[in-house]
């Protein structure tokens, strides 16, 4: 990812390892594809742990999603791990951790790395799809992997539907255009809302990086996907 990556990310193939947790929901070939770019995958991780430590990532983003003990929280896109170990202790043991992923080898890695956490599921997802539980998610994370999904429609739509009531989405993703491994802010908002999503935060991070904040739609007022128009961003089609 030109140094950014973390998770399958352009949520190409399907992953041998991990079950999924539900039912095929909206198949991807419902939902228009994006009006811009979709960038390359390069690597699990966009930056050594002990760096992201140093800068205080995890704990940015999980104050400024509201993550609290008890919860379930979704990991779209694990990786390498780096979130959901660090999610682990921070919902506790009456909370869960859904570890989701669509590469192969990022799930056998997973599977290894979370063993020994209770509370950490490991969830092989689809491209357009997390394959989450209904209603069985209060918060979800993205990081450093949106502008690599090939059909992000399809992925919130599909997300939406695993959302709880006041279910919260938050994107992590460089203020740059995909080509260089980003999603401009503005044109995020607009893909989100074009989803039914609705921003109720924003907040900057280290290195150019955004924390971006979404109110999930309910499962009955999620746009038909054939209603969904992609957004266009000039920058980002050049």
């Amino acid at each position: 990812m030109s140094g950014r990556p973390r998770g399958d990310i352009s949520r190409r193939g399907r992953a041998s390892s991990g079950p999924a947790l539900a039912p095929p929901g909206a198949p991807a070939a419902a939902f228009p594809r994006p009006d811009r770019p979709v960038a390359e995958i390069v690597a699990p991780r966009w930056s050594s742990e002990a760096e992201r430590d140093r800068a205080g990532e995890f704990e940015q983003v999980a104050e400024g999603m509201g993550i609290a003990p008890g919860e379930t929280v979704a990991d779209i896109g694990a990786g390498s791990g780096y979130y959901a170990v660090r999610l682990s202790p921070r919902v506790g043991p009456r909370g869960r951790v859904l570890a989701e992923d669509v590469t192969p080898s990022y799930l056998a890695a997973l599977e290894k790395r979370v063993k020994a956490l209770g509370n950490v599921t490991v969830v092989r997802g689809e491209p357009h799809d997390p394959r989450l539980p209904p209603a069985s998610v209060d918060a979800a994370i993205l990081v450093h992997m949106y502008h690599e999904i090939t059909q992000p429609f399809g992925l919130l739509h599909n997300l939406a539907a695993a959302m709880r009531p006041g279910g919260r989405v938050g994107i992590v993703d460089a203020d740059a255009i995909p080509s260089r491994h980003g999603t401009p802010p503005a044109l995020l908002s607009c893909e989100l809302a074009a989803a039914g999503y609705r921003e109720t935060g924003f907040r900057p991070l280290a290195d150019g990086a955004y924390l971006a904040v979404f109110a999930a739609p309910a499962p009955d007022s999620r746009p038909r996907p054939e209603t969904i128009r992609p957004c266009r961003d000039d920058a980002t089609a050049r």
